[in-house]
């Protein structure tokens, strides 16, 4: 048992270029099943998303990305605990309009664009999210990048928010999260990392195109007032 929680904590994965981390591979398939099944629209997407946040921390904070010790990677990091905040007002909204009717598929929630006003709602929160994740960085933690991490931050916050409304834009702040995100890790030499992150964003794109088609044949059959599914 002790040699394989070891493993768990301290192992690697040999893969071309590199290695990973055995936490930072778990983390990261965790992640990947909370996409497929927000993708799909399943309130399990929130908690199993959860579990991933926490062993993703534990990597970024201490360093140890692609099966090596380095420097800590804040805006990662600290996504993670953001993620784990916005994720259980997720979890309960998902929650909340699955038991009041859902969507007209089964699903927990009908995708929708947004509209103008909430555009703009995510555009004022990424712009004071970027600036206050910059100022975060540069002055309390301390970043690698300060300037891309802070976007990797604010715009997780952002994607994860939008999920949570089912705005379909939410996989487009996804897909420049990643673009971003894979970008720093190269930068860092993060390679392995880069490249399942990569991979990841495959799914990310696949996920916006169900939910473009599911926002054009599936209707919202909930009780819950729009208005009422927004925190004061």
């Amino acid at each position: 048992m002790n040699d394989l929680l070891d493993w768990l904590v301290h192992g690697t994965i040999p893969v071309p270029g590199g290695a990973l981390g055995v936490r930072e591979v778990i983390g990261n398939l965790f992640g990947l099943a909370s996409a497929i099944l927000g993708m799909k629209r399943f309130v399990w997407a929130w908690p199993i998303g959860l579990v991933g946040n926490v062993l993703l921390f534990t990597v970024f904070a201490t360093g140890e990305l692609s099966g090596h010790i380095d420097e800590p990677l804040w805006g990662q990091a600290g996504r993670q605990v953001f993620f784990a905040a916005v994720s259980v007002y997720g979890w309960w909204r998902w929650s909340q309009v699955r038991s009041a009717g859902g969507a007209s598929d089964g699903g927990a929630i009908a995708p929708r664009w947004a509209t103008n006003a909430e555009r703009l709602q995510l555009l004022v929160l990424g712009v004071v999210g970027y600036a206050a994740a910059y100022v975060l960085l540069t002055q309390v933690l301390g970043s690698w990048g300060p300037t891309t991490e802070a976007w990797i931050l604010a715009g997780s916050m952002l994607a994860t928010y939008g999920m949570a409304r089912g705005w379909v834009e939410f996989w487009l702040v996804w897909i420049l999260v990643d673009v971003v995100g894979v970008t720093t890790l190269v930068q860092a030499e993060y390679y392995p990392t880069a490249g399942m992150y990569l991979f990841y964003a495959v799914f990310v794109v696949i996920g916006f195109v169900v939910w473009l088609r599911d926002a054009r044949t599936v209707s919202d059959t909930s009780t819950v007032e729009e208005k009422d599914a927004i925190p004061a």
